[in-house]
């Protein structure tokens, strides 16, 4: 087969070599003439996972309409900031038949899009659109340790297929139908894993922890289930699986954003510093907006949402967190 990755951040470069590895042709798009070359030349991405040297069967190209021709399966692996954007550039060159794998995580701000619709709407023939996500850290998946994923989508097919591009001993792949549950879990688990990175440099400790990660899976649930996905993915590999790997991994680059911030480092500072987008900064603002139209009480979205984009002040939105009053465990979920 021959695969075409769009993007060259460290997570899809550590699917372009998953997928290479089981034999495919994969050609990386890159917007960075240094990465290109570097894989082109070195087989090494000069910016992300730089100590992994990928397969020989792995290529890369600035060159979109190149990297897409005679694709069998396409990979988008870019920012969800940047996703509509190049999702529009590519949908020229992509054929109406081709099945798409979706690894970018989060909701699009102002229309409350998933990643997989946002795809969708510049690509056409959203029932071949999938969606892939779990507890995956690409430092450790490039390095072959045991992970696994769940691979959603409206059509088994296309899961089925992309399930055969990627699937191996080291990473075992499951499939799901609940492509909304899938994607809400991954962009609303970036969210409370940078709440417990400021909760962890502010020096609260494992109860206060737990007590983020087992109310954040709550609030993913109540999203989740107004959304129109199933409360019960919540519970498998894209819910509390990515959520605990997330939240407490120093891989996470929302968690280490979480930490830095609550020792005074802005947003732009630590993108700039790390070339990686964080997207559960950028979620908490469209999550808002989606759990407004929703009616659905979201407090740690709520909460993250005030601090980083209205100035809020750590204090004031402890004292808001800390002055809820208690209600049901489990308000919102079971009708």
């Amino acid at each position: 087969m021959k695969i075409t990755l769009i993007g060259s951040g460290s997570w899809g470069t550590a699917i372009a070599g998953r997928a290479a590895s089981n034999g495919n042709d994969v050609i990386m798009w890159s917007h960075s003439e240094e990465c290109a070359r570097g894989i082109n030349e070195q087989g090494v991405n000069p910016r992300y996972l730089t100590q992994y040297e990928l397969p020989k069967n792995v290529s890369a190209t600035t060159d979109i309409v190149k990297a897409l021709e005679c694709a069998d399966g396409i990979i988008f692996a870019v920012p969800s900031t940047h996703l509509r954007e190049i999702a529009n550039q590519a949908a020229p060159y992509i054929c109406e038949t081709t099945p798409i794998l979706c690894l970018t995580k989060g909701i699009e701000s102002t229309t409350g899009l998933l990643m997989n619709e946002v795809i969708g709407d510049e690509c056409g023939h959203p029932e071949r659109i999938a969606a892939l996500s779990g507890p995956n850290h690409a430092e450790e998946v490039c390095q072959g340790q045991l992970s696994a994923a769940v691979i959603a989508a409206e059509d088994n097919d296309v899961a089925s297929f992309f399930k055969g591009i990627l699937l191996a001993p080291e990473f075992r792949i499951y499939l799901s139908g609940d492509v909304i549950g899938v994607e809400m879990c991954g962009a609303i688990k970036n969210i409370i894993a940078i709440v417990c990175g400021i909760a962890s440099g502010a020096g609260f400790g494992d109860n206060t922890l737990a007590l983020i990660m087992t109310r954040g899976l709550a609030e993913i649930s109540r999203l989740v289930h107004a959304r129109g996905g199933e409360a019960l993915t919540c519970m498998g590999l894209a819910g509390m699986g990515d959520l605990v790997a997330t939240c407490t991994s120093p891989h996470s680059r929302n968690r280490s954003f979480g930490h830095a911030f609550s020792q005074g480092t802005s947003l732009e500072q630590y993108q700039s510093q790390t070339h990686m987008v964080v997207e559960g900064a950028h979620a908490a603002k469209s999550a808002t907006e989606l759990a407004h139209i929703l009616g659905v009480d979201a407090p740690l979205t709520f909460a993250l949402n005030d601090a980083l984009w209205h100035g809020q002040s750590m204090q004031e939105v402890l004292t808001n967190l800390v002055d809820r009053v208690p209600t049901e465990e489990f308000y919102g979920i079971i009708e």
